[in-house]
Order: structure tokens, then sequence, then C-alpha cells
């Protein structure tokens, strides 16, 4: 049988104000285009409280101050938020390996393994691993010597965690992630690349989740460290000694250059390029596809390759597209300065 709630319930479960019919009984969240009669959905900006409020929704939740116009719902500051509490309620599922180690999985006698941890089949536990209560290890993970991982962690399958790494509490890593490989150092003398020996470590702070396939590099020295309650996209390319602060965004397919720096509260889109030792300042925003190279202030927004406020590459991207009409023109012009040459 589906999970049900009630509009009042729920309104008190996203510390919102229910409108309508409280004892409406909701059995599903769908977007706004698709929802049906039992269903709640979200608005969180006027265009789309318009379709809404016009369709088959049971009922919305939308902002303080909006008129569901008779249709049931909930009011909220945040209705984005709301709606993804909303999404935990009506979540299915996920399977999770049962409590304790899988015979199929190897420990080594060293390890320390908390209170209720899950440890899934195939698993390797190396020596002096500590495992806090609660972390549940999926099938195929890897955990390499001396690593501490925290309370109500999460791992998914085939990760792989060298040694000496350190992961906080309730951070989530999605399958493929590999942290703690060598970052990518070499000296060239007399035509040959000699390695430089990867001593660091990683740190990854409380409440960090981690996209399926990216790989975070030890520091050379010192440690790479991922701050408290960023969020990690998938295939992301951390490099050795990067230091990523708090609650920072990193969107897919971004390389981080090996010492770069990115401050509390960045956002960092998708198929960005930082290169080494740059430093970005807290509360910054880099669109898509820019290439960074220089340090950026705090508070700031760039695109563009190389990066440049954004402001300004919108108006460099709008002169360019009247490249071909001013070329055009500057060739008249030039045929015309000839026709007057050969008259004189």
């Amino acid at each position: 049988m589906g999970k049900e709630i009630t509009l009042a319930e729920l309104a008190k479960l996203v510390g919102g104000v229910p409108v309508g019919n409280a004892r409406f009984r909701i059995m599903g969240v769908a977007p706004v285009e698709n929802a049906g009669v039992y269903d709640i959905t979200f608005a969180e900006n006027p265009k789309i409280l318009d379709i809404a409020v016009k369709g088959d929704a049971g009922a919305v939740i939308a902002k303080h101050g909006d008129s569901l116009q008779g249709k049931s719902g909930i009011l909220v500051d945040n209705p984005r938020l709301a709606f993804a509490r909303t999404l935990e309620v009506f979540a299915p599922h996920i399977p999770c390996p049962p409590e304790g180690v899988h015979k199929e999985s190897i420990v080594h006698e060293t390890a320390v393994i908390g209170k209720g941890a899950r440890i899934g089949s195939n698993v390797t536990i190396e020596a002096r691993v500590v495992l806090g209560e609660g972390v549940v290890l999926y099938p195929g993970v890897y955990v390499g010597e001396d690593t501490k991982i925290g309370q109500g962690t999460v791992i998914y399958p085939n990760v792989v965690i060298r040694e000496r790494v350190s992961i906080g509490r309730g951070v989530i890593i999605h399958g493929g992630v590999i942290i703690g490989s060598d970052g990518f150092g070499f000296v060239t003398s007399e035509n040959k690349h000699h390695k430089i020996p990867q001593t660091g470590t990683v740190i990854i702070e409380d409440d960090v989740e981690i996209g399926a396939n990216t790989c975070i590099d030890r520091g050379t020295m010192g440690a790479t460290i991922i701050g408290k309650g960023t969020k990690i996209d998938n295939l992301v390319q951390v490099g050795h000694n990067v230091r990523i602060g708090e609650n920072c965004i990193v969107v897919a397919q971004t390389g981080i250059g090996g010492s770069s720096e990115i401050g509390e509260g960045s956002v960092i889109a998708g198929q960005v390029g930082i290169r080494d030792h740059v430093k970005i300042g807290p509360g910054s925003t880099v669109a898509g596809l820019t290439l960074v190279s220089t340090n950026l202030p705090p508070g700031s927004f760039v695109s563009g390759r190389p990066a440049r406020p954004h402001k300004e590459q919108l108006k460099m991207e709008a002169a360019s597209r009247k490249l071909p009409e001013v070329l055009e023109r500057l060739r008249e012009l030039e045929r015309r300065i000839a026709e007057i040459e050969r008259g004189m």
C-alpha cells in the first residue's frame, strides 16, 4: 500500500500553513505538469503557480502571500525546500546491507567497527580502520589502512578510499568515487618524468556529498580538504592539496588544479576548469564552461574563457555576434577606398 499523509500533517512537517481542506489525503508527489488529483506539487514563481492552480494537482506548495484560487495547499517561505522535505516522505526505500559484516567481506583484525554498522558483500577493510556507529558500506567498497569514517556515513558500491583518509559524519559517497589516489606530481629531468611521492592525505568534513565517479587526490604533503556541507556532483576531478570551503557547490565535469582554494559558499557550475594555485574568494559564482586562471575576489560572478566579470562577458558575446556584419562593412569600406585611390 502506498504512503499517505494529510495536508495538515505535511504542513506541520515542512513548517508551513495549510490552506483549504486540511484533511485532504496526499498520496503522491509530482511535477506541476504531471500532478494528479491525489498529488501535491510546488510552485516557486507566478508562471508555475498559475499552471498549478489551474491543473489537476490535489494540492500546491507555494510562497506565503500567494493565492491558490480555492485550491488546497501549503504556504511556506521556501517552496523548493518544502518540496524536498515532502519528497523525503514519499521517497521509496533504498535497499541497504543488513547490520553486521557480510560473510564474503574481509575485515582486518585491528579494524574497529562501530555499533550498528552495515557492511555488504566483497568489502575490504584494512588494518587500523575505524568505522563510526551506523556506517553503511555497500558491496565492493575498499577502505585502506588507518582510514577513519565518521558516524552515519553512507558509502555506495565500488568506492575506493585509500590509506590515511579522514571522512566525517553524515557523509554520502556515491558509486565509483576514488578518494586518496596519488596527486599528479612529476619532476621532468633529462626528458624523463620522475614521480613525486604523494605523502599527504584527504580530509572530508561532516555532511559532504560526493557524486559518482568523482576523484579526489591526496595532498603531496599535507591534506586535500573538502569543507563541511559541501556538495560535489558526478565526474569532478579535485587535484592534490585543493581546499574547498564549507557549503560549496561543485557541478559535474569540473576540474580543479592542485593547491587551488575555493572559498566557502561558492558555486562552481558545470565543466569549469580551475588552474593550479588559484584562489576563489568566498561567495563566488563561476558560470558553466568557464576557465579560471587568476585569483578571484570574494563575491565574484564570472564566466568566459578566460574568466571575466559576467556582465562584461555578456557584452563581449553580444558584440561577437555582430562580427560578420562588421567584417562585411569593413570589406565594403576597403573596396571604396581602393576605388578612390585608383581614381586619384
